[in-house]
């Protein structure tokens, strides 16, 4: 009998795991198939984009009060949260959906509530966005492009703006790239799983700011249905389920409000019917595009603070051309002409994709703002900046791979000097601000331009010299500017780019109301503030109620709910026209010991101190009848409690 000896018993090989500093020099270097520059390139440029967005970030203040009192709202009560209730006590909420107000309020819920805590995640959020265009750019045109196309976007004036600012325009565009990137990812290989996100993000995006996000759908949709390499069918069936995505991811909040009973939740500023879908398909959907009451209807021609007249030139014209259009042309031109060359491309030709996925982006939202003719302000352009940015990476990169086509260099001579050119009209718009700038770059474009027309293709060792003093100058003005905008502070309803334009409506910068809608008292001081004074604020301090005071107006709500940390209703919302609170209402709330004071002349909304109309003006006409004013201040106040 042979006995087999049984092998020995194999003993575990214990991997150590790499720690940290191990996989560090992975991590800067990147994937092994991308050049070695790539991913420090793109750290660098992340790195630069939070210093220009998170630099002297506190200079601001509350920014927008009108937001900021919501935003101190949630990190006090979780149902103003929820809602965006413009106040503690949930009388009103903002005039936007909360999506934008969960993000700062939980800042603050987490950090503390402060100016830094609020802005933060705005400045944040502006970082994910360059890194999103970078990424969808990259994807199909290479990380060269992607950098190009990601610091296009930092450098945009408007982008410097709002990722510093406290209005929900910053998670709006994060919202939006992403819901790019998605539908890129989509793109490739028909993904359902990619194109539901896509639609998830844009259902995210309405809850941030409403129809606004549906601008982008038909860029979406159009991109997945020409390029993604599944049959037809399958693609409009992945589309519908990418809609499907979409109205559940928006829809769940409209059904939320529906639902609750309208007695124990805020009332929907700025809605007709305190509903959202209301306010959605009003006031801030088709009344901003074709006017009516209270959005300005008769052409949106307002003043610097309202886009100006309507048309075709509006994007380029004085109160917006220095916030989106510096490299507008380029993208044009370069948008056009890629579009020309991958003309007979494949259907799924990944170039030709992009150039449809940002173009038609573009074109979309251009045009819309461009002949809206309600409310409109300058700095929603934001919405604009991905689409130029990676149009611009888009057709640089490719344009360059074919100089030795003279067309091909052609176009990349007119993007390069149709910049430098537009630069030099918008920088003489602010001529007492480096004058000379406006010269070199003007200048250096046109020659760098003849020279890559005349000889692109034959510039041997000077190439990499000649390319990246193009981009340098083609991008010194927008980045100048952008520099500029992040070292100003801004305050108020209506910021604005560049040079001394911090201020909000009717303040610095010459954010002027159109004819026939005056500024409330207090809009054009910093911040929007009010009079408040160390005596009023010390006397609703020590309230206990409810609401420590009852205003006309959300400016002068705003400001005294900041300054004494108790909650303020704002009668008859942001512009005290809404029909929130009724006499009736307003009448139990004094009967129920829920409201303190009146303060009836501290800057409040609806054309004059204390004004209001509607509700507003029969509760100030109500309490004038019945309570004792004093003075407090230089506050005209009104003692409830004795009711």
């Amino acid at each position: 009998m042979t006995i087999t000896a049984e092998p020995p018993a194999r003993t575990a090989q214990v991997h150590p795991t790499p720690d940290l500093m191990s996989r560090l020099p992975r991590l800067v270097r990147g994937p092994a198939d991308q050049p070695g520059w790539a991913r420090p390139a793109l750290l660098a440029l992340l790195a630069a984009t939070a210093a220009l967005y998170l630099w002297g970030l506190s200079a601001s203040g509350w920014a927008n009060e009108f937001y900021a009192a919501a935003v101190q709202a949630g990190t006090q009560d979780w149902k103003a949260l929820l809602f965006g209730s413009l106040d503690a006590g949930n009388a009103i909420t903002v005039d936007k959906p909360p999506a934008a107000m969960w993000v700062m309020g939980l800042s603050g819920r987490l950090f503390g509530f402060s100016s830094f805590s609020m802005l933060a995640p705005q400045a944040l959020l502006g970082v994910g966005s360059v890194a999103l265009v970078y990424a969808s750019v990259k994807r199909w045109s290479g990380p060269g492009a992607g950098l190009l196309a990601g610091a296009a976007l930092a450098a945009t004036p408007v982008a410097a703006l709002m990722f510093r600012f406290n209005n929900p325009d910053a998670l709006l565009v994060f919202l939006l790239v992403l819901a790019a990137y998605c539908t890129v990812r989509a793109t490739e290989n028909g993904s359902v799983r990619w194109l539901a996100l896509a639609g998830s993000a844009v259902g995210f995006a309405f809850l941030t700011k409403m129809m606004q996000a549906f601008l982008v759908v038909p860029a979406l949709g159009l991109v997945f249905l020409v390029a993604a390499p599944i049959t037809f069918w399958r693609r409009i069936g992945r589309l519908l389920t990418a809609c499907a995505a979409m109205i559940v991811s928006g829809g769940w909040f409209v059904a939320l409000v529906s639902l609750w009973p309208s007695d124990s939740r805020p009332y929907i500023g700025g809605s007709t019917d305190n509903s959202l879908l209301e306010l959605a398909l009003g006031d801030n959907g088709l009344g901003r595009v074709v006017g009516g009451s209270g959005n300005m209807s008769g052409g949106g021609g307002g003043g610097a603070g309202f886009g100006g007249g309507t048309g075709i030139s509006r994007l380029f014209g004085d109160s917006i051309g220095t916030e989106i259009s510096w490299l507008l042309p380029a993208a044009l031109i370069g948008g056009v002409a890629g579009l020309w060359f991958t003309r007979r491309a494949p259907r799924t030709d990944k170039i030709r994709a992009s150039l449809l996925l940002w173009g038609s982006w573009l074109l979309v939202t251009g045009l819309v703002f461009s002949y809206m003719q309600g409310i409109f302000h300058p700095y929603y352009t934001v919405a604009l900046a991905p689409a130029i940015a990676a149009l611009v990476g888009v057709a640089v990169r490719e344009l360059w791979r074919g100089r030795n086509y003279l067309p091909a260099r052609l176009a990349l001579g007119a993007m390069l000097a149709g910049t430098g050119i537009w630069s030099f009209i918008l920088l003489d718009r602010t001529p007492d601000w480096f004058p000379a700038m406006r010269w070199v770059i003007v200048v250096a474009t046109i020659v760098i331009a003849s020279i890559l027309v005349v000889g692109a293709h034959q510039l041997g060792k000077f190439t990499v010299a000649v390319a990246i003093a193009g981009l340098l100058f083609g991008i010194g003005g927008t980045a100048a500017y952008a520099i500029e905008t992040a070292a100003q502070p801004h305050t108020g309803p209506v910021p604005a780019s560049g040079p001394n334009a911090g201020g909000g409506m009717g303040g610095p910068g010459g954010m002027t109301p159109p004819s026939g809608m005056e500024a409330p008292s207090g809009m054009g001081t910093p911040g929007g503030a009010t009079t408040d004074s160390a005596e009023l604020e010390a006397l609703l301090e020590e309230t206990d109620t409810r609401w420590a005071a009852a205003t006309i107006g959300a400016m002068s709500a705003s400001s005294l709910e900041l300054s004494t940390g108790t909650a303020i209703i704002a009668i008859g919302g942001f512009s005290g026209s809404d029909n929130s609170p009724t006499l009736e209402q307003f009448k139990a709330y004094v009967a129920d010991h829920n409201i303190s004071y009146f303060v009836a002349d501290n800057g409040g909304m609806g054309g004059g101190p204390g004004g209001g109309s509607g509700a507003s003006a029969e509760i100030k006409a109500w309490v004038e009848a019945n309570f004792t004013a004093t003075t407090v201040g230089g506050s005209t106040v009104y003692d409830l409690t004795g009711a």
